[in-house]
Protein backbone atom coordinates (compact mmCIF):
# COMPACT_ATOMS: atom_id res chain seq x y z
CA UNK A 1 0.00 0.00 0.00
CA UNK A 2 1.43 3.37 -1.05
CA UNK A 3 0.87 5.50 2.05
CA UNK A 4 0.91 9.25 1.58
CA UNK A 5 0.53 11.66 4.48
CA UNK A 6 -3.17 12.13 3.76
CA UNK A 7 -3.72 8.36 3.76
CA UNK A 8 -1.89 7.90 7.05
CA UNK A 9 -3.95 10.68 8.63
CA UNK A 10 -7.17 9.12 7.29
CA UNK A 11 -6.23 5.67 8.60
CA UNK A 12 -5.36 7.03 12.04
CA UNK A 13 -8.57 9.06 12.19
CA UNK A 14 -10.72 6.05 11.26
CA UNK A 15 -8.90 3.81 13.76
CA UNK A 16 -9.28 6.35 16.57
CA UNK A 17 -12.96 6.85 15.76
CA UNK A 18 -13.55 3.09 15.90
CA UNK A 19 -11.83 2.95 19.28
CA UNK A 20 -13.69 5.95 20.72
CA UNK A 21 -17.10 4.81 19.47
CA UNK A 22 -16.77 1.22 20.72
CA UNK A 23 -15.12 2.18 24.01
CA UNK A 24 -17.84 4.73 24.76
CA UNK A 25 -20.57 2.27 23.76
CA UNK A 26 -19.11 -0.45 25.98
CA UNK A 27 -18.82 1.86 29.02
CA UNK A 28 -22.32 3.17 28.41
CA UNK A 29 -23.75 -0.37 28.31
CA UNK A 30 -21.95 -1.34 31.51
CA UNK A 31 -23.15 1.70 33.44
CA UNK A 32 -26.74 1.44 32.18
CA UNK A 33 -26.73 -2.20 33.30
CA UNK A 34 -25.53 -1.19 36.75
CA UNK A 35 -28.01 1.67 37.15
CA UNK A 36 -31.12 0.43 35.33
CA UNK A 37 -30.72 -3.32 34.95
CA UNK A 38 -29.72 -5.62 32.12
CA UNK A 39 -33.11 -5.42 30.38
CA UNK A 40 -32.66 -1.67 29.87
CA UNK A 41 -29.25 -1.94 28.20
CA UNK A 42 -30.41 -2.88 24.69
CA UNK A 43 -33.11 -0.16 24.61
CA UNK A 44 -30.70 2.51 25.88
CA UNK A 45 -28.11 1.34 23.38
CA UNK A 46 -30.67 1.90 20.64
CA UNK A 47 -31.05 5.52 21.76
CA UNK A 48 -27.35 6.32 21.50
CA UNK A 49 -27.06 4.59 18.12
CA UNK A 50 -29.98 6.69 16.89
CA UNK A 51 -28.23 9.84 18.11
CA UNK A 52 -25.08 8.82 16.22
CA UNK A 53 -27.14 8.45 13.04
CA UNK A 54 -28.28 12.06 13.39
CA UNK A 55 -24.61 13.05 13.57
CA UNK A 56 -23.67 10.98 10.52
CA UNK A 57 -26.55 12.35 8.42
CA UNK A 58 -26.25 15.91 9.73
CA UNK A 59 -22.55 16.28 8.97
CA UNK A 60 -22.96 16.96 5.23
CA UNK A 61 -25.47 19.86 5.49
CA UNK A 62 -23.54 21.36 8.40
CA UNK A 63 -20.32 21.10 6.39
CA UNK A 64 -22.02 22.83 3.45
CA UNK A 65 -23.14 25.65 5.74
CA UNK A 66 -19.67 25.97 7.23
CA UNK A 67 -18.11 26.04 3.76
CA UNK A 68 -20.35 28.90 2.70
CA UNK A 69 -19.12 30.84 5.73
CA UNK A 70 -15.51 30.04 4.91
CA UNK A 71 -14.97 27.81 7.96
CA UNK A 72 -15.07 24.19 6.73
CA UNK A 73 -13.41 22.86 9.90
CA UNK A 74 -16.04 24.37 12.21
CA UNK A 75 -18.19 21.23 12.23
CA UNK A 76 -15.55 18.84 13.60
CA UNK A 77 -14.30 21.54 15.97
CA UNK A 78 -17.80 21.98 17.43
CA UNK A 79 -18.31 18.21 17.68
CA UNK A 80 -15.41 17.78 20.11
CA UNK A 81 -16.88 19.62 23.16
CA UNK A 82 -20.28 18.04 22.46
CA UNK A 83 -18.77 14.57 22.55
CA UNK A 84 -16.59 15.24 25.60
CA UNK A 85 -19.52 16.67 27.57
CA UNK A 86 -21.52 13.50 27.02
CA UNK A 87 -18.52 11.24 27.61
CA UNK A 88 -18.05 12.83 31.03
CA UNK A 89 -21.48 11.55 32.10
CA UNK A 90 -20.85 8.13 30.54
CA UNK A 91 -17.68 7.70 32.57
CA UNK A 92 -19.09 9.08 35.85
CA UNK A 93 -22.89 8.78 35.67
CA UNK A 94 -25.02 10.70 38.20
CA UNK A 95 -28.23 8.87 37.36
CA UNK A 96 -29.90 6.63 34.81
CA UNK A 97 -31.84 9.40 33.04
CA UNK A 98 -28.86 11.77 32.90
CA UNK A 99 -26.68 8.95 31.60
CA UNK A 100 -29.06 8.20 28.73
CA UNK A 101 -29.67 11.85 27.78
CA UNK A 102 -26.02 12.92 27.86
CA UNK A 103 -25.03 9.59 26.33
CA UNK A 104 -27.11 10.55 23.30
CA UNK A 105 -25.30 13.89 23.24
CA UNK A 106 -21.94 12.14 23.27
CA UNK A 107 -22.90 9.90 20.37
CA UNK A 108 -24.29 12.84 18.42
CA UNK A 109 -20.82 14.37 18.60
CA UNK A 110 -19.17 11.05 17.79
CA UNK A 111 -21.51 10.67 14.80
CA UNK A 112 -20.35 14.03 13.43
CA UNK A 113 -16.72 13.04 13.92
CA UNK A 114 -17.40 9.62 12.38
CA UNK A 115 -18.87 11.18 9.25
CA UNK A 116 -15.82 13.43 8.97
CA UNK A 117 -13.39 10.50 9.32
CA UNK A 118 -15.18 8.44 6.68
CA UNK A 119 -15.26 11.44 4.33
CA UNK A 120 -11.53 12.04 4.80
CA UNK A 121 -10.85 8.33 4.26
CA UNK A 122 -12.95 8.33 1.08
CA UNK A 123 -11.04 11.29 -0.34
CA UNK A 124 -7.63 9.90 0.60
CA UNK A 125 -8.26 6.39 -0.74
CA UNK A 126 -10.29 7.26 -3.84
CA UNK A 127 -9.46 4.76 -6.62
CA UNK A 128 -6.87 3.08 -4.36
CA UNK A 129 -6.75 -0.69 -5.02
CA UNK A 130 -6.14 -1.25 -1.29
CA UNK A 131 -9.15 0.72 -0.05
CA UNK A 132 -10.75 -2.26 1.70
CA UNK A 133 -7.42 -3.25 3.24
CA UNK A 134 -7.11 0.25 4.65
CA UNK A 135 -10.64 0.12 6.05
CA UNK A 136 -10.01 -3.29 7.62
CA UNK A 137 -6.65 -2.23 9.07
CA UNK A 138 -8.13 0.91 10.63
CA UNK A 139 -10.96 -1.09 12.13
CA UNK A 140 -8.57 -3.72 13.49
CA UNK A 141 -6.36 -1.03 15.03
CA UNK A 142 -9.37 0.55 16.74
CA UNK A 143 -10.47 -2.80 18.15
CA UNK A 144 -6.97 -3.53 19.47
CA UNK A 145 -6.85 -0.14 21.18
CA UNK A 146 -10.15 -0.88 22.89
CA UNK A 147 -8.89 -4.32 23.88
CA UNK A 148 -5.78 -2.76 25.44
CA UNK A 149 -7.83 -0.22 27.41
CA UNK A 150 -10.18 -2.94 28.68
CA UNK A 151 -7.23 -5.15 29.56
CA UNK A 152 -5.74 -2.34 31.64
CA UNK A 153 -9.14 -1.94 33.28
CA UNK A 154 -9.15 1.80 32.71
CA UNK A 155 -12.24 3.63 33.79
CA UNK A 156 -13.53 6.85 35.24
CA UNK A 157 -11.22 9.85 34.91
CA UNK A 158 -8.40 7.89 33.25
CA UNK A 159 -10.62 6.60 30.43
CA UNK A 160 -12.29 9.99 30.07
CA UNK A 161 -8.89 11.62 29.54
CA UNK A 162 -8.02 9.00 26.93
CA UNK A 163 -11.31 9.41 25.07
CA UNK A 164 -11.17 13.21 25.28
CA UNK A 165 -7.67 13.22 23.82
CA UNK A 166 -8.76 10.82 21.09
CA UNK A 167 -11.73 12.97 20.06
CA UNK A 168 -9.44 15.99 19.72
CA UNK A 169 -7.02 13.91 17.63
CA UNK A 170 -9.87 12.69 15.41
CA UNK A 171 -10.91 16.29 14.80
CA UNK A 172 -7.39 17.26 13.74
CA UNK A 173 -6.68 14.18 11.62
CA UNK A 174 -10.02 14.09 9.79
CA UNK A 175 -9.92 17.77 8.86
CA UNK A 176 -10.57 17.82 5.10
CA UNK A 177 -8.08 20.00 3.19
CA UNK A 178 -9.58 23.42 2.50
CA UNK A 179 -9.41 23.15 -1.28
CA UNK A 180 -11.18 19.78 -1.29
CA UNK A 181 -13.73 20.94 1.24
CA UNK A 182 -14.57 24.10 -0.71
CA UNK A 183 -15.29 22.11 -3.84
CA UNK A 184 -19.02 21.35 -4.18
CA UNK A 185 -18.27 17.83 -5.44
CA UNK A 186 -14.56 17.11 -5.05
CA UNK A 187 -12.64 14.53 -7.03
CA UNK A 188 -15.59 13.22 -9.03
CA UNK A 189 -14.51 10.75 -11.69
CA UNK A 190 -15.10 11.92 -15.29
CA UNK A 191 -16.16 8.36 -16.06
CA UNK A 192 -18.81 8.26 -13.35
CA UNK A 193 -21.76 6.00 -14.00
CA UNK A 194 -25.09 7.60 -14.99
CA UNK A 195 -26.82 9.18 -12.03
CA UNK A 196 -29.79 6.77 -12.14
CA UNK A 197 -27.44 3.77 -12.00
CA UNK A 198 -25.56 5.29 -9.08
CA UNK A 199 -28.78 6.10 -7.26
CA UNK A 200 -30.01 2.54 -7.73
CA UNK A 201 -26.74 1.07 -6.51
CA UNK A 202 -26.64 3.42 -3.51
CA UNK A 203 -30.23 2.70 -2.45
CA UNK A 204 -29.85 -1.06 -2.74
CA UNK A 205 -26.55 -0.88 -0.86
CA UNK A 206 -28.31 0.92 2.00
CA UNK A 207 -31.05 -1.72 1.97
CA UNK A 208 -28.43 -4.48 1.99
CA UNK A 209 -26.55 -3.01 4.95
CA UNK A 210 -29.80 -2.61 6.89
CA UNK A 211 -30.84 -6.20 6.17
CA UNK A 212 -27.45 -7.50 7.24
CA UNK A 213 -27.54 -5.23 10.29
CA UNK A 214 -30.79 -6.88 11.35
CA UNK A 215 -29.03 -10.22 11.42
CA UNK A 216 -26.04 -8.85 13.28
CA UNK A 217 -28.20 -6.78 15.62
CA UNK A 218 -30.00 -9.90 16.76
CA UNK A 219 -26.77 -11.71 17.62
CA UNK A 220 -25.28 -8.49 19.04
CA UNK A 221 -28.21 -8.27 21.43
CA UNK A 222 -27.57 -11.86 22.48
CA UNK A 223 -23.98 -10.85 23.26
CA UNK A 224 -25.00 -7.59 24.98
CA UNK A 225 -27.68 -9.34 27.03
CA UNK A 226 -25.29 -12.10 28.09
CA UNK A 227 -22.58 -9.57 28.94
CA UNK A 228 -24.98 -7.54 31.08
CA UNK A 229 -25.90 -10.71 33.01
CA UNK A 230 -22.23 -11.69 33.35
CA UNK A 231 -22.54 -14.89 31.29
CA UNK A 232 -19.74 -13.85 28.95
CA UNK A 233 -17.24 -10.97 28.90
CA UNK A 234 -17.16 -9.21 25.55
CA UNK A 235 -14.13 -7.12 26.44
CA UNK A 236 -11.76 -10.10 26.65
CA UNK A 237 -10.14 -12.49 24.15
CA UNK A 238 -12.97 -12.75 21.54
CA UNK A 239 -12.21 -9.10 20.62
CA UNK A 240 -8.96 -10.32 19.08
CA UNK A 241 -10.99 -12.37 16.58
CA UNK A 242 -12.92 -9.22 15.69
CA UNK A 243 -9.69 -7.32 14.94
CA UNK A 244 -8.23 -10.22 12.97
CA UNK A 245 -11.40 -10.68 10.92
CA UNK A 246 -11.51 -7.00 10.00
CA UNK A 247 -7.93 -7.07 8.72
CA UNK A 248 -8.37 -10.37 6.87
CA UNK A 249 -11.63 -9.11 5.36
CA UNK A 250 -9.91 -6.04 3.90
CA UNK A 251 -7.15 -8.11 2.31
CA UNK A 252 -9.58 -10.70 0.90
CA UNK A 253 -12.06 -8.08 -0.34
CA UNK A 254 -9.34 -6.30 -2.34
CA UNK A 255 -8.59 -9.41 -4.42
CA UNK A 256 -9.48 -9.01 -8.11
CA UNK A 257 -10.32 -5.31 -7.68
CA UNK A 258 -12.97 -6.08 -5.03
CA UNK A 259 -15.12 -8.01 -7.50
CA UNK A 260 -15.42 -10.99 -5.15
CA UNK A 261 -16.43 -8.79 -2.22
CA UNK A 262 -20.16 -9.42 -2.61
CA UNK A 263 -19.79 -13.18 -2.94
CA UNK A 264 -17.52 -13.36 0.10
CA UNK A 265 -19.88 -11.25 2.17
CA UNK A 266 -22.80 -13.48 1.21
CA UNK A 267 -20.88 -16.48 2.52
CA UNK A 268 -20.20 -14.61 5.76
CA UNK A 269 -23.92 -13.77 5.99
CA UNK A 270 -24.81 -17.47 5.77
CA UNK A 271 -22.28 -18.22 8.51
CA UNK A 272 -23.75 -15.48 10.70
CA UNK A 273 -27.26 -16.82 10.23
CA UNK A 274 -26.12 -20.27 11.29
CA UNK A 275 -24.42 -18.70 14.30
CA UNK A 276 -27.66 -17.03 15.42
CA UNK A 277 -29.55 -20.31 15.18
CA UNK A 278 -26.81 -22.23 16.97
CA UNK A 279 -26.59 -19.88 19.94
CA UNK A 280 -30.36 -19.73 20.35
CA UNK A 281 -30.55 -23.53 20.08
CA UNK A 282 -28.25 -23.92 23.06
CA UNK A 283 -24.71 -23.96 21.64
CA UNK A 284 -21.84 -22.74 23.83
CA UNK A 285 -22.25 -18.91 24.01
CA UNK A 286 -18.50 -18.39 23.70
CA UNK A 287 -18.42 -20.43 20.48
CA UNK A 288 -21.25 -18.33 19.10
CA UNK A 289 -19.45 -15.20 20.26
CA UNK A 290 -16.31 -16.13 18.32
CA UNK A 291 -18.31 -16.77 15.14
CA UNK A 292 -20.16 -13.50 15.66
CA UNK A 293 -16.96 -11.50 16.02
CA UNK A 294 -15.34 -13.13 13.01
CA UNK A 295 -18.40 -12.28 10.91
CA UNK A 296 -18.74 -8.78 12.37
CA UNK A 297 -15.24 -7.79 11.26
CA UNK A 298 -16.12 -8.75 7.69
CA UNK A 299 -19.41 -6.85 7.89
CA UNK A 300 -17.93 -3.58 9.16
CA UNK A 301 -15.11 -3.68 6.60
CA UNK A 302 -17.67 -4.49 3.91
CA UNK A 303 -19.99 -1.54 4.50
CA UNK A 304 -17.08 0.84 5.10
CA UNK A 305 -15.41 -0.12 1.80
CA UNK A 306 -18.70 -0.17 -0.12
CA UNK A 307 -19.70 3.39 0.72
CA UNK A 308 -16.28 5.04 0.85
CA UNK A 309 -15.59 3.84 -2.70
CA UNK A 310 -19.08 4.91 -3.80
CA UNK A 311 -19.05 8.37 -2.15
CA UNK A 312 -16.70 10.28 -4.54
CA UNK A 313 -19.07 9.56 -7.45
CA UNK A 314 -22.12 10.87 -5.59
CA UNK A 315 -23.33 14.48 -5.59
CA UNK A 316 -22.75 14.80 -1.83
CA UNK A 317 -19.66 12.73 -0.98
CA UNK A 318 -19.59 13.94 2.64
CA UNK A 319 -23.02 12.39 3.19
CA UNK A 320 -22.41 9.06 1.49
CA UNK A 321 -18.95 8.22 2.84
CA UNK A 322 -20.32 7.30 6.27
CA UNK A 323 -23.68 6.02 5.06
CA UNK A 324 -22.73 2.39 5.75
CA UNK A 325 -22.17 3.07 9.44
CA UNK A 326 -25.30 5.24 9.57
CA UNK A 327 -27.45 2.53 7.94
CA UNK A 328 -26.07 -0.06 10.32
CA UNK A 329 -26.76 2.12 13.36
CA UNK A 330 -30.25 3.18 12.30
CA UNK A 331 -31.22 -0.44 11.80
CA UNK A 332 -29.82 -1.40 15.19
CA UNK A 333 -31.79 1.51 16.67
CA UNK A 334 -35.13 0.73 15.01
CA UNK A 335 -35.00 -3.05 15.45
CA UNK A 336 -33.50 -3.24 18.93
CA UNK A 337 -36.88 -3.72 20.64
CA UNK A 338 -37.99 -6.46 18.25
CA UNK A 339 -34.61 -8.12 18.41
CA UNK A 340 -34.60 -8.04 22.21
CA UNK A 341 -38.09 -9.56 22.30
CA UNK A 342 -36.92 -12.39 20.04
CA UNK A 343 -33.81 -12.98 22.11
CA UNK A 344 -35.68 -13.11 25.41
CA UNK A 345 -38.58 -15.17 24.06
CA UNK A 346 -36.42 -18.19 23.35
CA UNK A 347 -38.68 -19.16 20.41
CA UNK A 348 -36.17 -20.85 18.11
CA UNK A 349 -38.75 -21.46 15.36
CA UNK A 350 -39.57 -17.76 15.00
CA UNK A 351 -35.89 -16.81 15.01
CA UNK A 352 -35.16 -19.48 12.39
CA UNK A 353 -37.90 -18.26 10.06
CA UNK A 354 -36.87 -14.64 10.53
CA UNK A 355 -33.21 -15.38 9.92
CA UNK A 356 -33.96 -17.32 6.74
CA UNK A 357 -36.20 -14.53 5.46
CA UNK A 358 -33.44 -12.00 6.10
CA UNK A 359 -30.96 -14.24 4.30
CA UNK A 360 -33.20 -14.39 1.22
CA UNK A 361 -33.73 -10.62 1.32
CA UNK A 362 -29.99 -10.07 1.63
CA UNK A 363 -29.33 -12.26 -1.42
CA UNK A 364 -31.80 -10.22 -3.48
CA UNK A 365 -30.18 -6.96 -2.30
CA UNK A 366 -26.70 -8.26 -3.15
CA UNK A 367 -27.79 -8.89 -6.74
CA UNK A 368 -29.76 -5.64 -7.08
CA UNK A 369 -26.82 -3.58 -5.76
CA UNK A 370 -24.55 -5.10 -8.43
CA UNK A 371 -22.24 -6.72 -5.90
CA UNK A 372 -22.02 -10.08 -7.66
CA UNK A 373 -19.78 -8.91 -10.49
CA UNK A 374 -17.07 -11.41 -11.32
CA UNK A 375 -13.59 -10.32 -12.46
CA UNK A 376 -13.47 -9.06 -16.04
CA UNK A 377 -12.00 -11.09 -18.85
CA UNK A 378 -9.12 -9.59 -20.81
CA UNK A 379 -11.46 -8.83 -23.74
CA UNK A 380 -13.97 -7.09 -21.45
CA UNK A 381 -11.20 -5.05 -19.89
CA UNK A 382 -9.93 -3.97 -23.33
CA UNK A 383 -13.45 -2.99 -24.47
CA UNK A 384 -14.00 -0.96 -21.31
CA UNK A 385 -10.65 0.78 -21.74
CA UNK A 386 -11.43 1.63 -25.36
CA UNK A 387 -14.84 2.99 -24.35
CA UNK A 388 -13.28 5.17 -21.66
CA UNK A 389 -10.65 6.43 -24.10
CA UNK A 390 -13.37 7.26 -26.61
CA UNK A 391 -15.29 9.21 -23.97
CA UNK A 392 -12.14 10.99 -22.85
CA UNK A 393 -10.93 11.88 -26.35
CA UNK A 394 -11.86 15.44 -27.40
CA UNK A 395 -14.02 15.92 -30.48
CA UNK A 396 -12.59 17.27 -33.74
CA UNK A 397 -14.19 20.63 -33.03
CA UNK A 398 -12.64 20.70 -29.54
CA UNK A 399 -9.24 19.82 -31.05
CA UNK A 400 -9.61 22.61 -33.59
CA UNK A 401 -10.57 25.16 -30.96
CA UNK A 402 -7.60 24.08 -28.85
CA UNK A 403 -5.27 24.44 -31.88
CA UNK A 404 -6.58 27.94 -32.55
CA UNK A 405 -6.32 28.99 -28.91
CA UNK A 406 -2.85 27.49 -28.41
CA UNK A 407 -1.45 29.39 -31.40
CA UNK A 408 -3.32 32.65 -30.71
CA UNK A 409 -4.81 32.91 -34.19
CA UNK A 410 -6.95 35.94 -35.02
CA UNK A 411 -10.50 35.52 -36.38
CA UNK A 412 -9.40 36.38 -39.92
CA UNK A 413 -6.44 33.99 -39.67
CA UNK A 414 -8.88 31.29 -38.61
CA UNK A 415 -10.96 31.95 -41.73
CA UNK A 416 -7.87 31.64 -43.90
CA UNK A 417 -6.68 28.54 -42.03
CA UNK A 418 -9.97 26.70 -42.52
CA UNK A 419 -10.16 27.68 -46.18
CA UNK A 420 -6.62 26.61 -47.14
CA UNK A 421 -6.79 23.29 -45.24
CA UNK A 422 -10.17 22.17 -46.59
CA UNK A 423 -8.82 21.29 -50.03
CA UNK A 424 -6.20 22.33 -52.57
CA UNK A 425 -8.11 25.24 -54.09
CA UNK A 426 -5.90 28.09 -55.38
CA UNK A 427 -5.19 31.00 -53.06
CA UNK A 428 -6.83 33.32 -55.59
CA UNK A 429 -10.11 31.44 -55.14
CA UNK A 430 -9.69 31.59 -51.36
CA UNK A 431 -9.24 35.36 -51.58
CA UNK A 432 -12.38 35.75 -53.69
CA UNK A 433 -14.48 33.62 -51.32
CA UNK A 434 -13.27 35.55 -48.27
CA UNK A 435 -13.67 38.92 -50.05
CA UNK A 436 -10.08 40.01 -49.45
CA UNK A 437 -7.08 40.59 -51.68
CA UNK A 438 -4.59 37.93 -52.73
CA UNK A 439 -1.84 39.84 -50.90
CA UNK A 440 -3.88 39.84 -47.69
CA UNK A 441 -4.40 36.08 -47.92
CA UNK A 442 -0.64 35.57 -48.32
CA UNK A 443 0.07 37.89 -45.38
CA UNK A 444 -2.34 35.99 -43.12
CA UNK A 445 -0.93 32.69 -44.30
CA UNK A 446 2.63 33.78 -43.50
CA UNK A 447 1.53 34.77 -40.02
CA UNK A 448 -0.17 31.42 -39.55
CA UNK A 449 3.00 29.57 -40.65
CA UNK A 450 5.04 31.52 -38.12
CA UNK A 451 2.61 30.99 -35.24
CA UNK A 452 2.11 27.26 -35.92
CA UNK A 453 5.77 26.54 -36.72
CA UNK A 454 4.89 25.18 -40.18
CA UNK A 455 6.39 26.07 -43.55
CA UNK A 456 4.05 24.72 -46.20
CA UNK A 457 0.36 24.45 -46.86
CA UNK A 458 0.63 20.66 -46.73
CA UNK A 459 2.34 20.81 -43.34
CA UNK A 460 -0.32 23.18 -42.04
CA UNK A 461 -3.08 20.86 -43.30
CA UNK A 462 -1.44 17.95 -41.50
CA UNK A 463 -1.10 19.89 -38.23
CA UNK A 464 -4.65 21.25 -38.21
CA UNK A 465 -7.19 18.58 -37.05
CA UNK A 466 -9.29 17.49 -40.00
CA UNK A 467 -13.05 17.17 -39.90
Amino acid sequence: MNLSRSKINALLALALFTFAFLAAEFRFDVNVGLLAGAERVVIAQGFILGASVIGFIGYAPLLGLAQRKGQPQAVVSAAVPIAILGLTQIQSPTGSLALEILGCLAFLGLGLLGAATHYAFSLAFQDDPKLATGAGAAYAAGILMQFAVNLLNCGGIAELIVLGTVTIAISALSAVPLKAAESPNPTVSPFAEPSHALAKQACWSIALVMILACLFSTLDNVVTFSNAHGTIAVQTWPRLFLAASGLVAGIVFDLAERRYMGLIMLGVTVLSTISILAVEAGADPNLGLVVFYLSSGFFVTFFTATFTQLAPRMHTPALWAGMGRAANNVCAFTTSGISLALVTSGNVAIIMIGALMLLVAASVAFVAAGLFRLPQTEQEREREQLAEEALAAPTIEEQRQAFIANHALTPREVDVLIAVTQDERPLKQVAEELGISMRMVQRHLSSIYQKTDTQTRAGLTKAFPSA
